[in-house]
């Protein structure tokens, strides 16, 4: 069983910045691929990135190449998404997810453990 709590969210500007936390509890965490999706309001959720089970391997949605960044700390069994030149579309729920699958994937039905989502809301 794994546990994942978001942090990080809030109120920014077009062209800010934020960094997405997502903390994990068991013993585990390092063999999980994790993953970010964000959910607007009446959109379905929408794969973001995704990061392997050792941080060497990431991928992106291509609306967001280029500006977030995702990455890992096995120590702290934390994953992070560095959220840059963020725009008004970037605005929803943003959520954490961990897959048995160590190679982690942008299909949101291979995931088996949520967190409960931060908020990000741009401002134009």
């Amino acid at each position: 069983q794994v546990q994942l709590v978001e942090s990080g969210g809030g109120l920014v500007q077009a062209g800010g910045s934020l960094r997405l936390s997502c903390a994990a509890s068991g013993r585990a965490f390092s063999t999980y691929g994790m993953g970010w999706f964000r959910q607007a309001p009446g959109k379905e959720r929408e794969f973001v990135a995704g990061i392997n089970w050792s941080g060497g391997f990431t991928y992106y949605a291509d609306s967001v190449k280029g500006r977030f960044t995702i990455s890992r700390d096995n120590t702290k069994n934390t994953v992070y998404l560095q959220v840059d030149s963020l725009e008004p579309e970037d605005t929803a729920v943003y959520y954490c997810a961990a897959a048995r699958d160590p190679a982690s994937s942008p299909n949101y039905r291979e995931y088996d453990y949520w967190g409960q989502g931060t908020q990000v809301t741009v401002s134009s």
